[in-house]
């Protein structure tokens, strides 16, 4: 079902290079915030997608994935589990390659509905974790 293996999330890792952050917070007290901030650190073009903000850390933010002009590898998402089905509609649209659900973001049946139409899913891990621990911390080259 979802993505557990190492090998198959380092190949995630190294092989995405556009990451849209679904539901990323303005604040910076938020773990949100600073996952952006570290994979954006990590040399990965981060996509701000939160609709009550112009600007993210200094990137235009789209209020949702179909409103991104460029090409999408990773739809990052910091949403309520609920909410996942409709960013998982759109990841499928857009032609997202990777669906990636932060911790405590568990939705079996979006989980489904993206393997179903060909996409990667990692569900309940956070990227930022997943990345120090497979790849050291090391930026992109």
């Amino acid at each position: 079902m979802t993505t557990e293996n190492d090998d198959e999330l380092r190949e995630i890792l190294t092989s995405a290079k556009t990451i849209a952050c679904v539901g990323v917070s303005t604040n910076p007290e938020k773990p949100s915030y600073g996952i952006f901030a570290y994979l954006l650190e990590q040399g990965y073009e981060m996509i701000p997608v939160n609709p009550g903000a112009s600007e993210i850390q200094g990137r235009k933010s789209f209020p949702d994935l179909a409103s991104i002009p460029q090409k999408v590898d990773v739809a990052q998402v910091f949403r309520k589990s609920e909410d996942v089905p409709a960013v998982v509609e759109q990841a499928i649209r857009i032609g997202v390659m990777v669906v990636w659900m932060q911790e405590e973001v568990n939705n079996p049946e979006a989980a489904l509905t993206a393997e179903s139409a060909g996409l990667k899913v990692v569900m309940n891990r956070c990227m930022r974790k997943t990345h120090v621990r497979l790849l050291g911390g090391r930026a992109r080259q």
